[in-house]
């Protein structure tokens, strides 16, 4: 009696970061995935979520359809090996572990920084570009409203938000970490995606950092982002004067989006680096190779290194939590009871599809012997007689649903509306 709602799971908490870069998507392959997944598997309330941390797809289908989901994202990702891949998957196959893991992936439960801020609007992108697909139904669009109402609760009634300890804030604390030595910290972010433009905004409001440039491939990104802050404090360089940008920097913030590392071993030893040099990437896949760190004077962080600099808020986020999951269960539970009626809605209409039918017919037989104000006054009577008689058996029947015996209760109503013909004449 429940909705086959099921989600298929790759992130970091089995997944590490080599494993994850290879099947993480940008916003082009989530749409193309929805699509595939869609059509080709006739997958329905579909949601595919992608960070920097998880791949995650969630789908309606009675049958466990997991293994045909990640073939697909191994075909999409020319992986051909991505079968090998599934030990580092979580699946979850019920409705009621998959809605509750989603609650607290947007939320931040289940999030590498407790309480991050950034997850909540990459789910409601991922919501969007499900409803653009037109590949989430009644359930999917409930469940993800009630979510967004939840994370409105907990924004407004906990600590869970208090503090700056998203990944972006991570990555400033690391920043201002090892620069605290240097005297005028140099920094240089390359890539502005979600998490970068993010970083900036935190370095150009700190008062630790007065050199900050950036450099993204499309200027006009760059430039609305610099003209958010005061004229000067934040820098533009194009693509073209990146390698001198890099000589001066002390620290290099990556995020950068593509499928192989844009900052190599090559690239990085050609900087002549004569004192200490840090990359600190943000992207998934990685855009700093894992050999940089092999050139002297060089030293590479990445996105599961960042994870323990978000200790500022966590003690507070952390205190919230039980309150956060409480908000969480009251809503599962109101969704549970909202799904339960959902499923019982059809037969509610062919039962009062089946009165109404019924009320007609009798109305028929009477309003030839009838004068207008009498016929009017049996429809009145026989309408309002029809709503107490349906009132009574819709409120039985959700009863039963809340407390799982409407299968019980179907096949009698059933029979007394007669409702398989009812549904066979319709």
């Amino acid at each position: 009696m429940s909705h086959p709602f099921k989600a298929v799971s790759l992130s970091f908490r089995k997944a590490p970061l080599a494993i994850r870069e290879l099947l993480a998507l940008d916003e082009a392959a989530c749409r193309r995935f929805l699509q595939q997944l869609r059509t080709e598997l006739h997958l329905t309330d579909l949601l595919v979520l992608s960070t920097c941390n998880r791949t995650e797809v969630y789908y309606a289908h009675d049958d466990d359809y997991s293994a045909a989901i990640i073939r697909a994202l191994g075909d999409l990702k020319h992986r051909p090996d991505a079968g090998s891949f599934a030990p580092y998957f979580d699946l979850y196959l019920e409705p009621e572990a998959a809605t509750k893991h989603l609650f607290e992936v947007a939320i931040g439960l289940d999030a590498q920084v407790v309480g991050d801020l950034q997850i909540i609007n990459q789910v409601k992108l991922a919501y969007q570009w499900a409803a653009d697909a037109d590949a989430a139904g009644p359930f999917l669009h409930r469940l993800l409203h009630t979510i967004f109402f939840t994370n409105k609760r907990v924004q407004q009634e906990t600590s869970f938000r208090d503090g700056a300890a998203s990944m972006s804030y991570a990555a400033l604390e690391l920043v201002e970490e090892l620069t605290a030595d240097v005297a005028g910290p140099r920094v240089l972010v390359v890539g502005l995606g979600e998490i970068g433009t993010d970083v900036c905004r935190h370095l150009a409001e700190s008062k630790s950092f007065a050199s900050v440039t950036l450099c993204n491939r499309t200027r006009e990104r760059a430039e609305q982002l610099a003209a958010e802050f005061a004229p000067g404090k934040l820098q533009i360089v194009d693509f073209e004067g990146l390698t001198e940008a890099l000589r001066d920097a002390d620290v290099i913030i990556s995020s950068i989006n593509r499928e192989t590392p844009f900052f190599t071993h090559e690239l990085v030893a050609h900087l002549d680096v004569l004192s200490y040099k840090f990359f600190i990437d943000l992207a998934v896949p990685r855009s700093v190779a894992t050999d940089v760190e092999q050139v002297p004077g060089v030293l590479v962080y990445n996105v599961d290194a960042i994870e323990s600099k978000a200790s500022a808020a966590l003690e507070q986020r952390l205190a919230a939590v039980p309150q956060v999951r409480a908000l969480i269960a009251s809503s599962l539970l109101d969704f549970a009871d909202w799904s339960r009626d959902m499923l019982v809605s059809p037969i509610i209409q062919r039962m009062k599809a089946s009165l109404e039918q019924l009320r007609q017919q009798e109305l028929d037989r009477f309003q030839k012997r009838a004068t207008p104000s009498e016929v009017k006054l049996l429809d009145e009577a026989t309408r309002a007689l029809m709503q107490k008689v349906l009132k009574q058996h819709v409120l039985h029947l959700k009863a039963a649903c809340r407390r799982d015996e409407a299968e019980h209760l179907l096949p009698l109503l059933t029979d007394i509306f007669d409702l398989e013909y009812q549904a066979s004449i319709a």
